[in-house]
């Protein structure tokens, strides 16, 4: 059976890894900034295989509000291409025989609040999860002061830290909301 410090510690390493999922999720929200996040996880079939355009091509920014895929197989350009416009992010690609560039066009203000929108929507899937850590937690603790493992004031104790844990995790959470939503307001 677990101690009180393993559960506790666990919870830790499960929320910090919530919190950094979030932050992957939301690099690919786009912003004023052209930015390699946005394409990186597109799918490409690459000879049959779906594949994340990262594997396939390098990924540059050569100006604030455009990129540049360079695959490194050029018989892949055109599934690339394609990859691209399937993608729901609305990008046009434009393919020069040796790279593709993707102009980002500015952002209108409707578009930026649906993005803000959207944000916060991934943030509370992110908050969501860390309070189902929480609870499994609490049920792990619960567990040990029922099978006598622990007395009732370590118990208490114990929750007492998993709160502190949950409430610097959400705090994260929210930062990173605030930060990713003032990126994409930004004109």
């Amino acid at each position: 059976m677990a101690t009180v410090e393993e559960v506790l510690a666990e919870t830790d390493s499960r929320m910090q890894k919530s919190v950094e999922a979030l932050q992957r999720d939301l690099n690919t929200v786009r912003t004023g900034r052209a930015s390699p996040a946005l394409v990186e996880s597109i799918m490409v079939d690459y000879y049959g295989v779906p594949t994340p355009l990262s594997q396939l091509a390098t990924i540059s920014v050569p100006e604030a509000r455009s990129l540049m895929i360079q695959p490194w197989d050029k018989q892949v350009m055109k599934e690339v291409e394609k990859g691209i416009l399937t993608s729901d992010m609305g990008l046009v690609p434009n393919n020069d025989g040796t790279a593709i560039r993707i102009n980002l066009p500015a952002l209108t203000e409707d578009r930026r609040k649906e993005l803000v929108r959207m944000v916060g929507r991934k943030v509370e899937e992110g908050l969501v999860s860390i309070r189902n850590i929480r609870r499994d937690s609490l049920e792990a603790l619960r567990s040990l002061e029922k099978n006598k493992e622990i007395s009732q004031d370590d118990g208490h104790r114990a929750q007492e830290k998993l709160q502190g844990i949950t409430d610097r995790f959400s705090v994260q959470m929210n930062d990173v909301k605030s930060g990713k939503e003032s990126e994409v307001m930004e004109v």
